[in-house]
């Protein structure tokens, strides 16, 4: 829900275009306070295991019972490279080295940026941890492309594996937005 008081004075929000060819803004007509929408960071590490790439299937929503790569939300404050290995022990039990930056996902109307490492297992023993229903490993054939929980995890897989493995992801199993 947008917010509808300025913070500044206390007057009434309103959507309209602050600056020619941007998008409309929450705005004070009292004080000219501009409220901008912040985007979420996430980040993640895609990590091999015995020969497959680890994935977890979540316990939460969006996306519940559905696989992704290890990752979640970045705290203020903190690095995008701690998050991600922070995430990665946290969902699969796994400490991680960053080996790699493969890309950032971001898509028109989405809040939510990805940042996606690659890493190398240091140690831990793979294993579904809080937010997951369980953990498994994938060759890039046996990866369950119909069952991703976001476009960002299909996209980022299929570059890797295009990537690592020489593998060409199936384009009919690109999974829709949530929400």
């Amino acid at each position: 829900m947008p917010f509808r008081y300025c913070p500044q004075c206390g007057a009434h929000l309103a959507s309209r275009v602050v600056k020619a060819g941007e998008p409309e803004r929450r705005a004070c007509l009292a004080c000219d306070y501009i409220h901008f929408e912040q985007p979420k960071l996430a980040a993640g590490c895609i990590v091999e295991v015995d020969g497959g790439i680890a994935l977890v299937r979540r316990s939460i929503e969006p996306g519940y019972g559905k696989w992704v790569f290890p990752g979640g939300y970045v705290d203020r404050g903190e690095r995008v490279e701690d998050a991600a290995r922070r995430e990665t022990l946290e969902e699969s039990c796994l400490e991680v080295r960053i080996t790699g930056l493969l890309n950032i996902y971001s898509y028109p109307g989405r809040p939510v940026a990805v940042v996606v490492f690659t890493a190398e297992v240091l140690g831990g023993v793979f294993a579904a941890a809080d937010e997951a229903l369980e953990c498994g490993t994938f060759t890039p054939s046996q990866l369950p492309w119909s069952e991703l929980a976001f476009p960002s995890t299909f996209d980022a897989l299929s570059e890797y594996v295009a990537r690592v493995h020489g593998f060409e992801a199936p384009t009919d199993f690109r999974p829709p937005h949530p929400g």
